[in-house]
């Protein structure tokens, strides 16, 4: 019997450098099913349509696609190889995207649902600029070495012509107002341009997936700390890969990073946090308390745990991993990848130690415990 999927989310965002203006569109979509369960490692169907002047206008251009969600039911593709794409005028505005799913591989396509093209066009229309004489942003009108005299170009606090050329303040606050719609959405980028899923438990929005960023929000470098000792007698900042090998951890299991670094309060992206002890305690006390919690919150089957790890469904899509951790001690060595998984709490419970919670291979349960600073865990952001 045919499956239903359904979009959870829609981010479009431009690709491209800064000295050529990009023709293509970034789609990124969590696909889950009819019982709302993410579809996992699973190839679809995707059909894009651009329509013109509205959800129902006319249809300027088409595409098919057949990616393959990843393990957190992502699915990210680049709209705009096909022909015709780059002869769309974007000033005709508005333009809507229409997308439709193929679950089986039939051609057989399920309207998913139409948006409209907001942002993504302004940043198109920049493109006119490729075509002038050494293509540069002036005010007003001004000539420069070369003899190239440029007419006209205006600074404007919201581009509405060719000619105009936004300020700084237009594209920051434009740049917040696309951040704010990928927390809405399912959807967070870190300062290193690492991007994950978002999940709704009760009242709490929580990262779907372990933090992987190198640096601070503010773009700032997180020391990275290698080497045994070093790491056991570090009380400042500092992260790192489980055994210090980022090829093979780093997409799956996120980065191991001290509570010196949480204290921070710069790890997390805009908009999101570390969840202090009480916030974890909230999302343990609404999933039944913490002999049950951690069933549902860890990754079903055995693929990343030891089995038989009890009791676990991941119906609350947190998909906890066993990540494991790096000690505190001098030895600064590591254990528990694939038995346990450590989340950091912002709240310190001593001068020497802070608040975490663990869930391991053979418990349903959550525990909620107190560990010296220095520790290496992992670290799942909430939403402010």
């Amino acid at each position: 019997m045919k499956r239903f999927f359904a979009v959870w989310l829609l981010i479009l965002s431009v690709t491209g450098i800064l000295a050529q203006a990009p023709e293509k569109m970034s789609y990124q979509a969590v696909v889950r099913n009819s019982s709302d369960q993410l579809v996992t490692n699973h190839m679809i169907g995707i059909q894009i349509s651009i329509l013109q002047g509205s959800p129902a206008g006319t249809v300027v251009y088409t595409e098919i696609q057949t990616p393959t969600t990843n393990a957190n039911g992502l699915v990210s593709i680049e709209i705009g190889g096909g022909a015709g794409f780059s002869s769309i005028n974007w000033a005709d505005e508005p333009y809507f995207l229409k997308t439709e799913i193929d679950p089986d591989g039939d051609t057989n396509y399920t309207i998913i649902g139409t948006s409209q093209l907001l942002s993504v066009p302004y940043a198109f229309r920049a493109k006119a600029a490729e075509t002038a004489d050494d293509a540069v942003k002036l005010t007003g009108d001004q000539t420069i070495a070369g003899n190239k005299t440029f007419t006209g170009i205006t600074t404007v606090p919201a581009p509405v012509n060719l000619t105009d050329a936004a300020t700084k303040a237009y594209v920051d606050a434009l740049l917040t107002r696309i951040q704010q719609l990928e927390n809405q959405q399912g959807i967070i980028k870190d300062c290193d341009g690492n991007i994950y899923t978002t999940i709704k438990i009760g009242d709490q929005v929580w990262m779907g997936e372990n933090l992987k960023t190198t640096s601070y929000k503010d773009g700032s470098t997180i020391p990275l700390v290698t080497d045994n000792t070093a790491w056991g007698n570090l009380s400042a900042p500092g992260y790192c890969w489980y055994n210090n090998d980022a090829p093979t951890y780093k997409a799956v299991y996120g980065a191991l990073y001290n509570w010196y670094t949480i204290n921070t309060g710069k790890l997390c992206p805009g908009g999101w946090h570390v969840p202090t002890d009480a916030e974890w305690t909230s999302l343990t006390t609404y999933l039944g308390g913490e002999n049950v919690a951690g069933g549902k919150l860890k990754e079903a089957g055995t693929v990343h745990w030891v089995s038989p790890n009890t009791g676990a469904t991941n119906e609350t899509g947190f998909a906890a991993l066993p990540g494991g951790l790096r000690d505190f001690d001098i030895s600064g060595g590591f254990a528990d990848i694939g038995t346990g998984g450590q989340w950091w709490s912002a709240t310190e419970s001593s001068t020497s130690d802070a608040w975490w919670r663990w869930v391991d291979w053979e418990s349903s349960k959550v525990t909620r415990t107190n560990n010296n600073k220095k520790c290496g865990f992992s670290v799942r952001c909430v939403m402010d």
